[in-house]
């Protein structure tokens, strides 16, 4: 038990993440470098079993997070209270995304990834991502509404159940106590679901190691040295939204010292960036916002809204420097609509990114609005397909951050932050395993 409590302490946990990281890359270079393929084979099956514990918990989580959320705001006041408060959330998921993808362009239009660069993927990778559904407005249409209730559920539709969990949440906050049962229940699985996310969390370091090995061990330095332009202009444009745009409006419009936001969302952060699931960091960012002093039923509503369609890494930043690399690849000449198309797609496409495939249908929604032919696109995302790992773990850090962010500043708005709480030492979220827990005392 003590071992336990040692473990879950912040730092602790962080530095035994950290090892993973170094470690994982070190074991991943030399099952590459020496040719041990059961290496190569035991690492990815580390990996593939920690995503699939994530995955596991993801479909169950958004649908009873948004549930849960809608219903709670009926605590919060009446229905103008409610439509103020989403209108709200969505407007500041709406600026912060068109920040972010301006900063997108910005640097990708200073640095030029993608110029001179010589790399062609192979072609069983190309062919299988041709065969893949590409993101379209069209499509996404025709995707949101389920034909089956339950293949929803089954088939891991995240943007499916999304809509399902929209429509039976306000169905049981117009009922009222009429749907109390059916709340409460809902509730005691999102707590159940909790519990289990919390076990998953401390598998984190395990985790890491095996997906950074299997990344370092297939892909080597054959595709990330050519590459390396996007993966610095990636990292380079996440982080100064993560580390400037964030603290900015923390500091201005939320009235958040950066320092104590950081320090309470940094657990939910660094799980994000070793799981690359915002789905999965749910509770943990839940809980994070509550820390923060935001008011819990608000937060209910909030972050798990901001889960399935605010994400300014996966679907501002990323879509906007990896279009402008593919090309400059291929020498195509982007004009001033093009770029307008980016900024529009990543500020009203953000709900094409519901689910674990989100960062390639947004890069092809974008790579489509700007008019690529299709054998540029599918090319292109085969070459960024290779290095994805290595920026989905930024990208899920930034959009985590965003998630956590904005619910904090509309919470300021709308006085619903509790300084008391906000300034109070809290325990890092869920990292016991336990259910969500109410902010130490000072």
């Amino acid at each position: 038990m003590s071992f336990v409590r040692s473990y879950t302490k912040p730092k602790v946990f962080g530095a035994t993440v950290l090892a993973a990281l170094v470690l994982g890359a070190l074991a991943g270079y030399l099952a590459q470098a020496t040719d041990q393929s059961w290496l190569v084979t035991t690492l990815d099956k580390v990996g593939d079993v920690f995503t699939s514990l994530l995955q596991l918990t993801v479909i169950p989580l958004v649908f009873t997070a948004i549930v849960v959320g809608i219903t709670s705001l009926r605590k919060l006041g009446g229905s103008r209270t409610a439509a103020r408060l989403g209108g709200k959330t969505l407007l500041w998921f709406a600026a912060t995304s068109l920040v972010a993808v301006l900063i997108g362009l910005a640097i990708a239009l200073v640095f030029g990834p993608g110029k001179g660069v010589q790399v062609t993927p192979s072609e069983a990778t190309v062919e299988r991502l041709s065969a893949r559904a590409t993101g379209s407005w069209g499509a996404l249409l025709d995707s949101l509404v389920p034909s089956n209730l339950f293949t929803a559920f089954t088939e891991g539709e995240v943007l499916q159940v999304v809509f399902i969990s929209l429509l039976v949440g306000f169905a049981a906050y117009a009922l009222g106590e009429k749907a109390a049962p059916f709340v409460n229940l809902t509730r005691s699985a999102f707590d159940l679901i909790q519990k289990i996310v919390g076990w998953i969390v401390l598998l984190a370091p395990i985790g890491v190691f095996g997906l950074i090995g299997t990344a370092f061990a297939t892909y080597g330095n054959s595709f990330v040295r050519p590459l390396f332009s996007l993966i610095a202009a990636v990292y380079g444009g996440t982080l100064l939204v993560l580390f400037v745009v964030y603290p900015v409006l923390l500091r201005f419009v939320g009235q958040v010292s950066p320092r104590v936001f950081f320090a309470k969302a940094w657990t939910a952060i660094q799980f994000a960036f070793v799981s690359r699931s915002s789905g999965a960091t749910l509770p943990l960012s839940r809980q994070t916002a509550a820390n923060l002093g935001v008011d819990s039923d608000y937060a209910s509503f909030a972050v798990p809204l901001g889960t399935t369609t605010k994400m300014d890494g996966c679907a501002a930043v990323y879509p906007a420097i990896a279009t402008v690399f593919i090309a400059n690849l291929f020498g195509v000449q982007l004009g001033v609509w093009q770029y307008v198309a980016i900024v529009a797609v990543a500020v009203f496409g953000a709900l094409a990114t519901a689910g674990t495939t989100g960062w390639f249908t947004m890069l092809t929604l974008t790579l489509g609005a700007v008019n690529m032919p299709p054998e540029v696109i599918a090319t292109g995302v085969a070459v960024v397909y290779a290095i994805d790992p290595i920026l989905d773990m930024v990208r899920t850090a930034t959009n985590v951050a965003g998630q956590i962010t904005v619910p904090v500043l509309v919470a300021r708005g709308e006085g619903l932050i509790d300084d008391e709480v906000l300034n109070a030492p809290s325990a890092p979220p869920l990292l016991d395993g336990g259910p969500v827990r109410e902010p130490l005392p000072a």
